[in-house]
């Protein structure tokens, strides 16, 4: 004898109940994942898994200065992520938004920079009497004119890409501080190498020794690595705007410090103090000459 099945019909009160008894929760600030049904004047329906479509309005929808239509920029079928940015209405309806998103990641994206110490390209938008005002993967920046490597003529930099590092990423207030000086004394200080021979100048004499500009970095030059000879007084040697050579002996990246030398050019004790025109226009050959020294030390 066989067996029948009774198989009970599932009507549309049966799907309709089965869909309410599912959790369709959706709260302000949740990133989610939908694909795209319908282009509208008036913004993107969009099904992110819920009862009613989640609705992006066109302003949400791309960044600013975006001159391609909704069809281009979000053609139907494809998936993308979106910002939940209003509750559930009565329909079960949210508000989605892109460039919200896009905000959200690009200051998260700055905040790695700045935990990272990483050097990256920006471009200068505009200038005020302060400094300068940057765009940084997407989020408006400001370079203070204290922290430019060029001062000289502000307007000159508009519309040009200088490198960067983060100083201050506060996505709460909307602050984004950024340092052009550090991002280039960084970069020259990844090209630096001990035994390495520089051309610079003289800004500042102190009693200890002098300080020495080179490609956006400054070295201490020791009284003790002027000459082989004791120098007691640094102005017997340098005076300040001086054009030097010197040899890097020392680089502390983790001090921000690079020492110099100029004694390990000298090929007999005290040429420094006699004849120092002589020794820097002989640097290299001099250098190589007694380049075992340094790492003898």
């Amino acid at each position: 004898m066989n067996a029948t099945t009774n198989i009970q019909p599932f009507s549309a009160d049966d799907f309709a109940n089965a869909l309410a008894e599912h959790n369709y929760e959706f709260a302000v600030g949740q990133t989610v994942k939908g694909k795209v049904v319908s282009v509208e004047s008036s913004g993107i329906y969009v099904d992110i898994g819920a009862k009613s479509l989640g609705f992006l309005p066109i302003e949400e929808a791309t960044l600013s200065g975006s001159s391609r239509s909704n069809s281009d920029a979000f053609p139907i079928g494809n998936e993308y992520e979106f910002l939940i940015i209003s509750s559930q209405n009565a329909d079960g309806e949210v508000k989605l938004s892109v460039r919200r998103l896009l905000f959200k990641q690009a200051w998260q994206t700055l905040r790695d920079y700045q935990a990272e110490s990483k050097v990256f390209e920006t471009k200068v938008i505009g200038t005020n009497s302060g400094g300068v005002i940057v765009d940084s993967v997407g989020l408006r920046g400001f370079v203070p004119r204290s922290h430019l490597s060029d001062t000289s003529d502000l307007a000159k930099l508009v519309g040009k890409t200088i490198p960067v590092m983060v100083l201050d990423a506060d996505e709460t207030r909307k602050k984004l501080v950024l340092s052009n000086r550090q991002a280039a004394k960084l970069a020259a200080m990844n090209q630096l190498a001990k035994g390495q021979l520089i051309s610079g100048k003289v800004t500042n004499i102190r009693p200890f020794g002098a300080f020495v500009e080179f490609a956006g970095v400054s070295g201490l030059l020791h009284v003790k690595e002027m000459s082989q000879k004791p120098v007691s007084d640094p102005t017997r040697v340098f005076q300040i705007n001086d054009m030097i050579k010197a040899v890097v002996v020392d680089i502390d990246e983790s001090r921000d410090r690079i020492a110099l030398s100029t004694k390990i050019l000298e090929l007999h004790a005290g040429e420094m103090l006699d004849n120092s025109a002589q020794v820097f226009a002989e640097a290299e050959e001099r250098l190589e000459k007694n380049i075992s020294k340094l790492w003898e030390a």
